[in-house]
């Protein structure tokens, strides 16, 4: 019987693994709603799932992404590295469909020129049927929002500007 790969300490790669992180993450997944969650750290990986069945990946064309927007294609003609490096850069957390205003008709929560609070809600990302508020870091003029209604968005993706 072969035995498992040990470490420099000469433990087995299983015996490095922390129960209360697992256990952790399980609560993570039971909180956030999520079926599956995966960590790993240098060699070790971790993944805990939740339903006991793995869905196959479904293939399928991706749907036609409509023209660029002017805000949209103000950003890809240049200057998106400046934008990343932005101090008042406001980024997505996470990926998602970014809304504006809190329901459909509703007045947007800010537009071009107005003046925020740190902490004030500027956006909603839904994710995962989850509605995430996106709040200011910063309090000041919003010189440029970099998103329209309705769109998905990535993590990391500059989705509006606080001077």
């Amino acid at each position: 019987m072969a035995s498992a790969p040990k470490d420099k300490d000469g433990k087995s790669a299983s015996s490095r693994i922390d129960q209360q992180m697992i256990r952790d993450l399980a609560d993570l997944l039971n909180e956030t709603g999520l079926t599956e969650i995966e960590w790993s750290e240098g060699a070790l990986k971790v993944r805990v799932t939740k339903g006991g069945m793995v869905a196959a990946p479904v293939y399928a064309p991706a749907p036609a992404m409509p023209a660029a927007s002017a805000p949209a294609a103000a950003a890809a003609a240049g200057g998106d590295a400046d934008l990343n490096n932005h101090a008042g850069a406001v980024k997505s957390p996470m990926v998602g469909t970014v809304y504006v205003a809190a329901e459909p008709g509703a007045a947007p929560f800010i537009k071009v020129g107005d003046t925020v609070n740190a902490g004030q809600t500027l956006l909603i990302v839904e994710a995962m049927k989850t509605m995430n508020p996106i709040t200011a870091h910063k309090g000041g003029r919003v010189s440029r929002i970099l998103i329209e209604n309705q769109q998905p968005i990535e993590f990391g993706q500059v989705l509006l500007i606080i001077e």
